[in-house]
This record gives C-alpha cells, sequence and structure tokens, in this order.
C-alpha cells in the first residue's frame, strides 16, 4: 500500500513530483535497513533460533551462491542480459527480506525450527548479498570467486565480532546503570544497535550482521522496561518500513515498465521456482529437514524493499543498463510477493505445519530499585495464559520474591497465598537481584505451562 502511495505521488501519480536521486535513496534505504535489522534482531528469541543457528548459515551463504548462479544462468539465456548485468540481479533477488519475513511469519504459527531457520536466514543473508552487489557494480573485471570469497568470508567475521561485542557491552550497562527516566531505555537500545552497524562499517565487517547480532543479543538480556523498548522498536521499525516504500515508489517510472515486465516475470519465475527450492535443497538435506519444512522454507523466500534498495547501487555506481535492472527488480518483487505472502499461510496449512494457538506471553516488564538492590517486575495476565486459575503460593517464586500487589477490575490489593489469579489481573512482583531471573522464569514458565510447569517440561527460558 505505501508502495502504491508512493507512485501515485510520483513524476506518473496524481502528486506529480520528480524524483530519480538514487543515490539519496540508497543511502536513506540503507539507514532504514538498519532500523528494520534492529527491530527483528530484538524480536529474535535465542531458544528458537539457536537449533537453527547452522541451517541459517548455510542458507545465508550457500544458498545465495547456488540462488545467484541459477537466477543469473537464467537471466543469461533466457532474457538475453549480459552478465553482469545478469549478476547483479542474481545477487539483488538472492536475499529475502528481513521486513516482509519478520511481518509474516509472526503471525503464522508454524514449528520453532521453520520459524528460527527463516528469521536467522534473512538477518545473515543481506551482509553476503551487499558485498556481491557492490562487487558485480564495480568498474573493471569482476574478481575471481575465491577473492570475493574471502572478502565475503572477513567481513562477516568482523561484523559478527563487533557485533557480539557490542550487543554484550551494552546490554551489561544496561542492567547495571539505573537511567534516570524510563523512556530513555528504548532510545538507548536503539541506539546501541545503530553503534554496532557503525562500528562495524568503520572497521571494514559487515555492519548489517553486526547490528542483527547486537540486538539479537539486547533482546534476550532480560533488560529493565522491556515491553517499553520491544514497542518502541516495533513503532520505529514501522516508520522505516513506510518511509523506505513510499520513497522507492517515488522513485519508479511506471510508464518505463513496459519492456521490462515479461523479463521479470521470468527471472522471477526461475527464482522461485528452480533458484530458491534448489538451495534450499542443497543446504538442508545434510540437517536432514522433513520435506515438508523444505517446501513451505521454499516458498517463505520473500523479497520485499531489500532487493528494490540493493538494485540503486549499480544505479549509483553508473553500470550500463542500471535503469532495466532496477524496473526489472521492482516489477519482480511487487509480483511475487503479492503471490507469495497470501499464500504462505495457506501452504502452511496445506503441509500441515501450522500450530495451534500458544498461550500468550505475559510481556513482564522490570525496573530497576537500584538503591534497593532489587527490581520490580509488572505484568497483566493476557487472555489464554495458564497463570488464570494458580494460586499465588502455587506459583512457587525463588526465596527474595514475592506477589506483592494485584490489581482487579480496578482495584489494587495485597494478596494471599490462596489467592486465586485471574485473567487481566496486573500484578507487581519484587525480587532481590540475585533471583531476579528465576522469578522472571518461573512467573513465565506459569504462564505458558500453568501451575505444573517444570514437572511437564515447561521452564520459561524463552
Amino acid at each position: 500500500m505505501y508502495l502504491g502511495i508512493g507512485v501515485l505521488m510520483g513524476q506518473d501519480g496524481i502528486g506529480g513530483i520528480r524524483f530519480d536521486d538514487a543515490e539519496l535513496t540508497q543511502v536513506i534505504g540503507y539507514a532504514a535497513l538498519v532500523v528494520i535489522l534492529a527491530e527483528g534482531g530484538l524480536g529474535t528469541k535465542w531458544k528458537e533460533i539457536r537449533p537453527a543457528l547452522p541451517a541459517a548459515s548455510a542458507l545465508a551463504l550457500v544458498g545465495v551462491t547456488v540462488s545467484v548462479g541459477v537466477t543469473a544462468t537464467a537471466a543469461h539465456y533466457l532474457v538475453g542480459l549480459e552478465w553482469r548485468q545478469a549478476l547483479i540481479i542474481g545477487a539483488v533477488v538472492s536475499s529475502t527480506d528481513a521486513a516482509a519475513v519478520f511481518s509474516v511469519l509472526r503471525k503464522i504459527p508454524l514449528p520453532a525450527r521453520v520459524t528460527g531457520t527463516l528469521e536467522a536466514e534473512s538477518g545473515f543473508n543481506d551482509a553476503p548479498v551487499v558485498i556481491l552487489v557492490v562487487a558485480f557494480s564495480q568498474a573493471g573485471p569482476i574478481e575471481h570467486w575465491y577473492v570475493l570469497a574471502g572478502e565475503i568470508a572477513q567481513e562477516l567475521a568482523i561484523g559478527a565480532a563487533i557485533g557480539l561485542a557490542v550487543g554484550w557491552l551494552g546490554a551489561w550497562g544496561l542492567r547495571h546503570v539505573a537511567l534516570p527516566a524510563s523512556g530513555l531505555y528504548p532510545i538507548a537500545v536503539m541506539a546501541i544497535a545503530v553503534t554496532a552497524y557503525a562500528a562495524g562499517a568503520m572497521a571494514h565487517g559487515s555492519g548489517f550482521l553486526a547490528v542483527y547480532l547486537a540486538a539479537m543479543v539486547l533482546g534476550n538480556a532480560k533488560l529493565p522496561h522491556w515491553p517499553a523498548t520491544r514497542g518502541f522498536a516495533d513503532g520505529v521499525g514501522w516508520i522505516a518500513q513506510i518511509g523506505m516504500f513510499v520513497l522507492l515508489g517515488l522513485l519508479v517510472t511506471p510508464h518505463e515498465l513496459g519492456d521490462d515486465i515479461v523479463p521479470a516475470l521470468v527471472i522471477g519465475l526461475v527464482l522461485t521456482m528452480v533458484a530458491r527450492p534448489l538451495s534450499v535443497f542443497t543446504c538442508l538435506v545434510p540437517f536432514r529437514v522433513p520435506w515438508r519444512e523444505q517446501a513451505l522454507m521454499s516458498w517463505a523466500g520473500l523479497r520485499g524493499a531489500v532487493p528494490i534498495i540493493l538494485a540503486t547501487i549499480p544505479m549509483v555506481s553508473g553500470v550500463e543498463s542500471s535503469q532495466a535492472i532496477f524496473n526489472i527488480v521492482f516489477v519482480l518483487v511487487v509480483v511475487y510477493t503479492l503471490i507469495q505472502g497470501p499464500t504462505l499461510p495457506w501452504l502452511a496449512r496445506k503441509l500441515d505445519l501450522g500450530q495451534g494457538p500458544t498461550p500468550a506471553d505475559l510481556g513482564i516488564e522490570s525496573a530497576p530499585l537500584e538503591r534497593l538492590r532489587g527490581h520490580l517486575l509488572s505484568f497483566a495476565i493476557p487472555e489464554g495464559s495458564k497463570m488464570h486459575g494458580v494460586e499465588i503460593n502455587e506459583l512457587r517464586l525463588p526465596p527474595g520474591a514475592a506477589v506483592t500487589l494485584v490489581v482487579r477490575d480496578g482495584k489494587s490489593f495485597v494478596p494471599m497465598p490462596t489467592t486465586v489469579l485471574r485473567r487481566g489481573d496486573e500484578l507487581l512482583v519484587v525480587a532481590t537481584d540475585p533471583v531476579r531471573d528465576a522469578a522472571e522464569r518461573r512467573l513465565r514458565a506459569v504462564g505458558a505451562g500453568g501451575k505444573l510447569a517444570g514437572w511437564l517440561g515447561t521452564n520459561g527460558t524463552d
């Protein structure tokens, strides 16, 4: 919708705005992508992504290589593009879009392995694809594959090291320093994530990988005022996506797309039906992933604004026929996103991979009590939570943590050990610093598994 708004505002629309600054679009697009990756990293659960890391890494490296090769070959022999233009298109469209993947997958109840693999892949594969597009867009002969492989490995290693270091240091600082206002925590978290990108880029590493990993570390560190931070990041991420789509809509010139529609459809068909499934099969067979999950992951390789942003790189570099490359990528992304995104839930049901609704997370908010060396945990019991019907003493909180106040129907009271909790109740829990994490884990476990959590395998570590 926002891409359409941008087109309507452009020179072929009712707005009549002439905008053709590809370099400015690229800069703003990079900035938006940093925010989107940060928001995605903050929402990535380490428990879900940890088992999927090897498969996701293979998809982000080997899978991208296979996809680039197959797509570029089709662009050269079926569409008639020169090899440089074909390789650029192959690299540009081989990156799954983090914004599209995060927004779609988190609304579909899929197995944790599938969701974790796809989210990690979308967070990881931007880095090698950017390196490939920049290399293919440079003047002069294209470097040998082993030189490119070495550069990619070096930049990824530097970006990963910096991202993990910045994320760990930032989390440690936020947990040990009480900021003067709760509203500063969301800003501080986003600032740390952006710092990781800047540090990675200045060290000639992958800033995109650095910001994603730093945000993932921060998102799993149980920081103070976390629900507010998560909501702020989600809002900023939406603003970044909206601005990016509107700007890309302004940059495109619809009346120039006519000659590039058929090539875009042909390349997109090969990418969707051949290149993506082949890359998924090649990478996931060693991990013994069931064929149904492979089929879903093949169809879930969503493209969004990121490939369109990457298509501005050859335009800024002055590559021959770069406008045609941009038009082909634009049409391909719009058409196949409209096809793949809405049909993904249907395919998940047909493959019997959809899961039932999961218990709602408690959304525990923590406020540090610095002088008292403790924490104040607050949360509301949502609909569907298995904490409904549990007595206070059945929470079995660790020594040093206690429920001090319950707010029910607008009235607050100090609960008794036999007080039965209900949906909609708001609870205040005071915990000393040493048991804060254990208390939060126990509360989440009861919310997901009820009073028998722990004995039934629900430990609340997610």
